[in-house]
């Protein structure tokens, strides 16, 4: 976030402020040649006038005095040249011949001056070259030649980018600074609601943020959020308050009914012995299931350990508990296991989530079916397996079948809230395992409960 504030921001400024700076730097570097170039210009204007009066007279003496001065003050090379072409009077004992020079000078004694040729700019080395006619009653009788050394002027323009990219610098130093300022401004809040939002996800629901910084928009989802976090606050109460109430009134109705079965039990022959045990089995799981309730809403997490789990026993063990509801519709329940398939789980959360696909199954089992349970590893994986004789779902209905109170088109008569596979989904993934539906060859519903670990195979038992 802090980058692209930047980008958006400082990128900008910084072209703009290159493109204004490049334009200034390169319009003082014109200014600069322009003055020189006009100076110049008018020491040859009065050079030419001089040169005009010795070149009538015959003498050159008249002008080599003043030549030579300026020469030597101002680092310049003056030449005056006679219609012939040839130095007639300079500023120094030898004059400096060349092919361009030629070419200007006879470009001047044919009546035309010259234009000023050398660039002033910093890394061009040279000199600045200009050659004007010198006329006698409209007739070219010589010409006047100056050439100035450059260093100057490109000093001079040197100083002048130096000092513009050491205030563009400072500018830009400047705008660094300003949009860290306002990046950290705008996104102070966002860091704290970040902070509070991770301290909520953690359980810390007495999270919030306390001052309000920043733009008038972050303050106001600031607030926002503490009014959320109040909310899902006082919500989460209620919830832990009536999980922790409805469990604790459970708990009496379920201890007066295991004392019923006890008392029961004394009455009966040896042959209920079987029948009295299991009905003992299912109300200390259901006591386990309540303690459990409990110290989630007292907690906010659960203090189950994961232990070694036996998955074939503990399949078996639940198509015991249901057999008693599949024999009402004379279903019957088919149990495999390839060895001993151990896992190292949370017991309870296995066995209600199996529970939850059994009872499904056996709501859509049609009548003197069979349902099929068989527990298997797979590619390092543990699976329980659940599967039907019911008429199933189709393929694009297989992926919403645990979303919560989701129901079937066509099974909508049948008994249910469609709560089932999505609270068998919800507690494999704090396993973390994972749900998966299939529409088997032959019909039916096949779900498989598939929980991570390695296994431990032994012989085949049906």
């Amino acid at each position: 976030m802090r980058r692209r504030l930047f980008i958006v921001f400082l990128v900008p400024m910084t072209i703009i402020l290159v493109a204004l700076g490049g334009a200034y730097g390169w319009s003082a570097a014109r200014s600069i040649q322009q003055q020189v170039t006009s100076q110049l210009l008018s020491d040859l204007s009065y050079f030419t006038t001089g040169a005009s009066q010795a070149l009538r007279a015959g003498d050159p003496a008249m002008i080599e005095t003043e030549l030579r001065r300026y020469g030597s003050l101002y680092d310049a090379e003056v030449v005056v040249y006679d219609r012939s072409g040839a130095p007639w009077a300079a500023s120094v004992r030898t004059p400096t011949l060349s092919e361009e020079t030629t070419s200007q000078v006879n470009l001047a004694l044919s009546g035309r001056r010259g234009e000023p040729a050398g660039e002033m700019l910093p890394w061009v080395k040279g000199e600045t070259v200009i050659v004007e006619p010198v006329f006698d009653d409209g007739s070219v009788i010589g010409a006047v030649h100056i050439s100035a050394s450059t260093d100057g002027p490109r000093r001079a323009i040197l100083t002048q980018w130096s000092a513009l990219v050491i205030v563009s610098g400072l500018i830009i130093l400047a705008l660094v600074w300003a949009v860290y300022r306002l990046a950290s401004w705008v996104l102070r809040p966002l860091h704290r609601l970040d902070a509070a939002m991770a301290a909520i996800e953690h359980g810390e629901m007495g999270a919030r943020i306390d001052d309000e910084t920043g733009p008038p928009e972050a303050r106001r989802m600031v607030r926002m959020f503490n009014q959320m976090a109040d909310e899902i606050e006082r919500v989460m109460t209620r919830q832990q308050e009536f999980v922790m109430n409805a469990s604790h009134e459970l708990r009496n109705p379920l201890g007066a009914l295991l004392m019923r079965v006890e008392y029961l039990a004394t009455g009966l022959d040896e042959g209920w012995i079987d029948d009295v045990e299991h009905a003992r089995e299912e109300g200390r799981r259901m006591t386990r299931i309540l303690d459990t309730l409990l110290n989630v809403a007292r907690d906010g997490k659960s203090d189950s350990a994961f232990v070694a789990v036996d998955l074939a026993a503990l399949a078996e063990d639940r198509a015991a508990g249901w057999h008693e509801r599949a024999a009402d519709s004379w279903v019957v329940f088919h149990t495999r296991a390839v060895g001993d398939v151990w896992a190292v789980t949370d017991r309870m959360a296995v066995e209600t989530a199996l529970d939850a696909i059994i009872d499904n199954a056996l709501k859509f089992a049609p009548r003197g079916s069979a349902i099929d349970l068989s527990v298997t590893t797979r590619e390092g994986e543990h699976v329980i397996s659940v599967r039907d004789r019911g008429r199933g779902l189709e393929p694009e209905q297989l992926e919403q079948a645990t979303a919560r109170f989701w129901r079937s088109p066509q099974d909508q008569n049948v008994p249910g809230s469609g709560l089932g596979l999505a609270i068998a989904s919800d507690l494999l993934h704090t396993l973390g395992g994972r749900l998966r539906l299939s529409s088997p060859t032959g019909g039916g519903l096949e779900v498989e409960l598939i929980l991570p670990g390695a296994s431990e195979s032994g012989g085949e038992r049906a």
